[in-house]
């Protein structure tokens, strides 16, 4: 089949990918199970005190009221220290992650954003500090066994495991955090998650015909910014009961405003409204979880900084360039361009433009080749990485590559003088200069 390896959209995907670009939700969710914790442990508390009493283990009941006193003192202090600590640690994380973005590029703050183990450190400690306050309520004046209500004998014990987890987190967070300032790691974070987009998204489909002609279109009605996903399963849905084909006209990662087209109609009316609600999100920038360029946007942002004057360090772009050439290698037998996602009937509903090879090519290799120059460790990198991919395309595919190679060999003979350091830079050398 034409559209082999088309995979059906996951309807929450979208709802799931904005939930982790934001670092509110996991705090948040962090909460509401510290508070119903703290419930089910202060049942299990009045429960062993009522127990104890109706048994008339008095003495029993006492050594636990002296336990949870002497922990009485540990909570109280965690309490005070927590968000003191809380403070100094993100405070801390903020400057590092500042200091990568100007080193590498300001988009890798999402990594930061993204981190699973960023947003599991701050939701422990501060679920650790409001279950230090819900403790310290529950805490009574009575000490009699006889007349005591309470004993927060399992919350103490609570607290201390949280604390615990606490402290272990903060050595894997800072762990964490410091990688998060090294190149390698960052570039190799970059192409897991690209490579990891590419696994989940739809192929391009060959050979498919267009969807008829033109009926109408679809505004943009929101605000103005980069379009970062659409919800494809909502699309097929809405197309699917309207009996319509939509195409999707501008690309992901591209800008739109107010009163510009996003979908056009083919084949009858447009959907009611409310069924085309909530399937196209615009945000302030661009996120990997559909856009299939983004990720070699971040690799040569990062090697065109290492190339600037100012920084001048052609390792980090040769790091790049191995990463940007994995990408391109993985791909290289991919179908790419228009997608055409299916109804359950396996008719196509929804076209969406994806992009080519030549596009990512050039995305790839362009800007990168125009900073070459005086550089003969990326340029040695690049020429190794071009004969490389001639080896792994197939032959429709190879014209781009044989077009940046041919250009790179002007580059270098225009700005390099010697004819012997003119052979030296454009030998090909997968270390730069090994």
């Amino acid at each position: 089949m034409s559209d082999r390896g088309y995979r059906r959209p996951r309807p929450l995907s979208p709802l799931r990918e904005h939930l982790r670009d934001t670092f509110w939700f996991a705090p948040t969710m962090g909460f509401v199970c510290v508070f119903v914790l703290w419930l089910v442990a202060t049942e299990l508390d009045d429960a062993i005190v009522t127990l104890l009493q109706r048994e008339e283990a008095y003495d029993e009941l006492g050594e636990l009221i002296a336990f949870s006193q002497d922990a009485k003192t540990i909570v109280t202090t965690i309490s005070s220290a927590m968000m003191t600590f809380i403070g100094v640690v993100f405070s801390i994380s903020l400057v590092a992650v500042q200091m990568a973005s100007g080193q590498l590029t300001p988009r890798v703050v999402r990594i930061f954003v993204r981190s699973r183990i960023s947003k599991l450190t701050l939701t422990v400690f501060l679920a650790t500090f409001l279950f230090s306050l819900l403790v310290l309520s529950s805490y009574e004046s009575e000490s009699d066994p006889r007349r005591v209500v309470s004993v927060p004998l399992v919350q103490s014990l609570l607290i201390l495991v949280m604390l615990g987890l606490s402290l272990l987190l903060f050595v894997v967070y800072v762990s964490a955090t410091l990688r998060l300032m090294q190149v390698g790691p960052v570039v190799d974070r970059i192409a897991r998650d690209s490579l990891r987009v590419l696994g989940r998204m739809p192929r391009g489909s060959r050979g498919e015909d267009g969807p008829g002609p033109e009926t109408a279109r679809v505004m943009h009605e929101g605000r103005a910014g980069v379009l970062r996903d659409v919800n494809t399963a909502r699309l097929v849905r809405a197309a699917r009961r309207q009996d319509v084909v939509l195409r999707l006209i501008p690309r992901i990662g591209d800008f739109v405003v107010p009163g510009t087209p996003v979908l056009a109609v083919h084949g009858g009316a447009v959907p009611p409204p409310h069924r085309l609600r909530y399937t196209v999100s615009v945000s302030v920038e661009r996120t990997l979880h559909q856009d299939l360029a983004f990720g070699l946007r971040q690799l040569a942002d990062i090697a065109l900084r290492a190339l600037s004057t100012s920084v001048n360090d052609p390792t980090t772009a040769v790091q790049c360039l191995d990463r940007i050439v994995q990408f391109l290698a993985a791909v290289a037998h991919l179908p790419l361009g228009a997608v055409h996602h299916r109804d359950r009937d396996g008719r196509v509903r929804l076209v969406q433009d994806g992009p080519e090879w030549d596009d990512l090519v050039d995305l790839a290799f362009e800007e990168i080749r125009w900073c070459v120059a005086g550089s003969p460790q990326v340029s040695r990198r690049l020429m190794a990485g071009l004969d490389d991919l001639l080896l792994l395309v197939p032959e429709d595919r190879k014209k781009s590559l044989v077009r940046h190679r041919a250009l790179l060999v002007q580059t270098v003979e225009r700005t390099v003088p010697v004819t012997a350091d003119r052979e030296f830079a454009l030998l090909p050398d997968r270390q730069g200069i090994g």
